[in-house]
This record gives C-alpha cells, structure tokens and sequence, in this order.
C-alpha cells in the first residue's frame, strides 16, 4: 500500500500516565508516549526525540504537557502532523536510591496487622453478642444448652479466614482467577487519585511561575481530564 506524502508525515501518539526514570536521566519520547508514524524513519527519529532532561532542581516529580510534546516535535519536523488520544500530560517520577528491605520492620509490621485484625474481629464479635448467638444455634440444633460450643464455634473460625482468602482472591502469591479483588480496586483508585492531584498540583506551579515571569497573573487551575484531539 503506497502512502502518500501527507500520510506519511502524520503521527499517532497516546501519552502514558506514569513512567519512572532515575535522576539525571533524560526522557524521551519512547519513554513518554507510544508512537506510531507511517514513514519507519520518522517514527525511529522521533522515539530518540529528548523531551526533559531531569535536573536537581526540578525534585522527583516531573510533568511533561502534550503541547510540549507538540512542540518538540515540530520542530525537530515542522511538517508533521499529531494525533494525539488519552491523557494531556504525563507524570515523570524520579526513583530514589533503592534501599535493602529491613527484616524488622516487616516482622513488626506483620504482628501489628496480625493482632490488630485478629482484636478487630474480636471487638466486633463482642459488641454484637456472637457467643450468645452461637449458644443459641447451638440449643435449637440440639435442644440442649452449650455455654462452649465448640463444634460451631471452630468451623465458624475456619470459614472467617476461608472467606478472607475468597474476598482477596489470593492464597499468598497465588491467584484463583484473573478478576480484580477489591483490594487492588482501592490502591488502584488511590493511585489514580494521587496522579492527579500530583499533575494538577504540578501545573499549577509551572502556570504560577509563567506568570511571575511574564508580569501577570493567574489563578486558573490545569484541567486534568483525559481528552482527545490533534495538534
């Protein structure tokens, strides 16, 4: 299939939402969108196109906006044409030196989660009379009181956890299917949430500072609304 002139010079791009690079390090487009031209020599120029190149001062959080992008891609090809889909900027996290996990903190931290969920679940059974509950089963089953019936009380204690290990759909690192469990829901919503606030809270700054320079200024806030659109 021949593509004409026009065609050739007109690139797809979708921005990601979050990459990480480590400091000192430059991104390039590769690294902030996935790209697609017609003409194989200008989508390899511009995947090696630098966008940023990240500097002490700029912290460990960076923004890099769509219309930068454009930008930078006009003029390394003035006669390019962009498409861009999804999200108007891209969040670049600067990763910090990696540190060893500390052994103690995980066993303290594991002790905390496990009495205080195990207490948590023993409050609740107190404040709704769970074992008066059980001995009243446990008499119109059998037709004799029990003040400790362990023959339900035990299976119940089992079920708790089979039905924790259900609701989370993982057995440590095994999975029993592919559906979201609600707890990766939550983290995924809070990340997104924080990505957010992060780009908007960003923009607004490099906006602020615009305006400093520039002698004016402004209180509008960056709409972070994913889009689509051309340039």
């Amino acid at each position: 299939m021949r593509v004409n002139a026009a065609e050739s010079k007109i690139v797809y791009l979708r921005l990601r939402k979050r990459i990480g690079i480590k400091p000192g390090q430059a991104v390039t487009l590769s690294q902030a969108a996935r790209l697609f031209a017609s003409d194989a020599g200008l989508e390899r120029k511009l995947n090696a196109l630098v966008l940023h190149r990240h500097r002490e001062r700029d912290g460990n959080r960076v923004v890099i906006d769509l219309l930068q992008i454009v930008r930078a891609i006009r003029e390394t090809e003035p006669e390019a044409l962009v498409e861009s889909f999804g999200d108007p900027q891209v969040l670049v996290m600067v990763a910090e030196k990696e540190q060893k996990p500390r052994i103690v903190v995980l066993i303290a931290s594991w002790l905390l989660l496990f009495f205080g969920s195990g207490l948590a679940i023993m409050n609740f059974h107190t404040d709704v009379s769970m074992k008066e509950v059980h001995s009243r089963i446990t008499e119109l089953v059998t037709g004799r009181p029990a003040e400790h019936p362990l023959w339900f009380q035990i299976p119940y204690s089992f079920g708790i956890g089979f039905g924790m290990v259900l609701f989370f759909n993982h057995l440590f690192r095994k999975r029993f299917n592919e559906e979201p469990n609600p707890l990766e829901v939550e983290l995924y919503m809070y990340e997104e949430n924080v990505n957010a606030y992060v780009i908007a809270d960003e923009m607004r700054r490099k906006n602020d500072a615009g305006a400093e320079k520039h002698g004016t200024n402004t209180s509008e806030k960056p709409e972070i609304g994913a889009g689509d659109g051309h340039a």
